[in-house]
């Protein structure tokens, strides 16, 4: 009787350890996407709270945007390297390690007593937390049969495009709550939580220490003055008027000729920093080419709204994140949705899907009027909201789905990159718009203003009547002050509209590249997911 009861107890005892082993490694790689998550929330986490943060440092403006401009700097130098160095420490040890290093910087960025230590901690946060985002994705191929990838795409997709949206309203947030120390002091408790439940939980792979012997450090110099040169005149040259001013030109023509050397050295060098044979499969470098679109409208879109609301709207940062949690809130949304429809549909038929909403919603968002609210901004702030995922996930599966676990972590970091990189050259291209289209929209809106005109004369009459009841002095100058100051008002919202449907038109003609991707193999039954 003992003897038949242990053996019908036997067969379940592998189950369940089998199943602790599942749920271990789930737990380990959500712990590494909450790391990824909070290393791409810090790019914008600081964005509304520049002001503050430049009162507490005794910064210039000049000096203050460096905060943003020299965190993006340090992870885009450590992106693409990402590959070398996982391969090197193994996936595991390269993610504690930055996720580690990343805590530690967010700490000191809290102790900060100058804006120049501001800005040593911020490269440093940068680039040691700047592995977190590829090792997340290139993990996700290594770890996961294919079978079980839709699902987990649908959370690191989710987890890609969410941190951007809600960045600019949490840092609000938590500076008018409390101070802007806490913009990074945020960082310390999950950081830590997320070194300890990765290094306890997972073993993803083995290091390869023999890529020691002949590590490409000129390589590694020439690809950090390309990416860092080019992206300071990303951030920087809309600021300074482009080549206009020296330090632009300068840096320009160092990234030139870093590019160029980077560039030869890794199609010379038998073991290269970057390996860039990633992009003979066509369906990777189209894949990074619609990173690249969806940078520029993730970041752009995240820029241009705020923008519109602080300065024709005057709204505070709490008013501006009501507006944008509905981004946030619609692609929660259709997470499970978009997970179900990636079973069962063609990526290319999703992406395609997403491609047409996220311009469809940019290009609903472009007939703002200096009133618009909540209401106007509902619809299509919902549609982008319900496009993100529908982007993000069939783009990963497309890009990096067919590539071989050799290939992957190489692949990720230079993924990753092309849409940081669309990022940059997005807003980099939409402040020089926003620039050159206020002064031409001023100049057409100026010249309708001809005093000379009966209905302007009118108007100025009016305004000059109601003035002198509430305030003494000169209201005829104060009238003509308001009346300028309505102009500009226009004027923005007429710029922020062109900037709005020029970011659709992108989207648009990203259709025109889907016949270049080829559809997906499928996996060969009960293909395995692990190392």
């Amino acid at each position: 009787m003992t003897d038949v009861t242990v053996g019908a107890l036997a067969p379940p005892r592998p189950a369940r350890k089998a199943e602790q082993s599942d749920f271990r490694k789930k737990l380990g790689f959500f712990s590494m996407v909450l790391g990824m998550f909070m290393a791409i929330l810090d790019i914008q986490i600081v964005s509304s709270s520049l002001r503050e943060i430049q009162a507490g440092l005794s910064a210039s403006a000049d000096e203050i945007s460096w905060i943003q401009t020299s965190y993006l700097i340090a992870e885009v130098v450590m992106i693409p390297l990402s590959g070398t160095l996982s391969r090197l420490l193994s996936t595991r040890v390269l993610f504690v390690m930055s996720a580690a290093a990343f805590t530690a910087s967010s700490l000191l960025c809290a102790l900060a007593w100058n804006i120049e230590s501001m800005i040593v901690f911020r490269v440093l946060q940068g680039f040691l937390g700047g592995a977190m985002i590829p090792t997340v994705f290139a993990s996700l191929y290594i770890m996961f049969p294919p079978e079980k990838r839709a699902g987990v795409s649908v959370l690191i997709g989710l987890t890609a495009t969410m941190a951007p949206t809600i960045g600019p309203t949490l840092g609000g947030y938590l500076t008018q709550l409390m101070s802007w120390h806490w913009l990074f002091l945020i960082n310390v408790v999950p950081g830590t939580a997320v070194v300890i439940m990765v290094w306890t939980l997972l073993d993803i792979d083995r290091p390869d220490r023999t890529l020691l012997k002949g590590f490409d450090f000129l390589g590694l110099l020439f690809m950090a003055l390309f990416l860092g040169s080019l992206e300071f005149v990303m951030e920087e040259g809309p600021r300074k008027d482009w080549f206009e001013n020296s330090y632009i030109t300068d840096f320009t023509v160092l990234a030139a000729v870093a590019a160029v050397a980077f560039f030869w050295r890794v199609l010379t060098y038998k073991q290269p920093i970057v390996d860039l044979r990633s992009f003979r499969d066509r369906n990777f470098a189209v894949g990074c080419l619609y990173a690249f679109i969806i940078g520029i409208g993730l970041y752009g879109a995240v820029y241009i709204v705020p923008q519109f609301l602080g300065q024709v709207r005057q709204y505070n940062s709490l008013q501006i994140g009501t507006i944008m949690a509905v981004v946030g809130i619609f692609q929660c949304m259709s997470a499970p949705i978009a997970g179900a429809m990636a079973r069962k549909f063609d990526p290319r038929v999703l992406l395609t899907l997403g491609l047409t909403l996220f311009a469809t919603g940019l290009f609903l968002n472009s007939r703002l009027t200096a009133d618009a609210s909540f209401g106007e901004f509902f619809l299509p702030q919902a549609v982008r909201g319900l496009a993100l995922i529908l982007c993000m996930l069939p783009i990963n599966q497309l890009a990096l789905g067919t590539l071989s676990p050799l290939a992957l972590k190489n692949a990720s970091g230079l993924f990753n990159l092309m849409r940081n990189l669309g990022g940059a050259i997005g807003l980099a291209g939409i402040n020089t718009v926003i620039a050159d289209r206020l002064a031409l929209h001023q100049a057409r809106l100026a010249d309708n203003l001809n005093i000379g005109r009966p209905e302007v004369q009118s108007v100025l009459d009016g305004l000059s009547a109601r003035l002198a009841v509430t305030m003494p002095g000169d209201t005829d100058k104060m009238a003509i002050k308001v009346v300028w100051q309505m102009l500009t008002r226009e004027a923005y919202v007429l710029t922020f509209n062109d900037c709005l449907l020029i970011m659709a038109g992108v989207f648009a003609m990203g259709l025109l590249f889907m016949p270049l991707l080829r559809k997906p193999k499928p996996a060969p039954a009960g293909a395995a997911g692990g190392h």
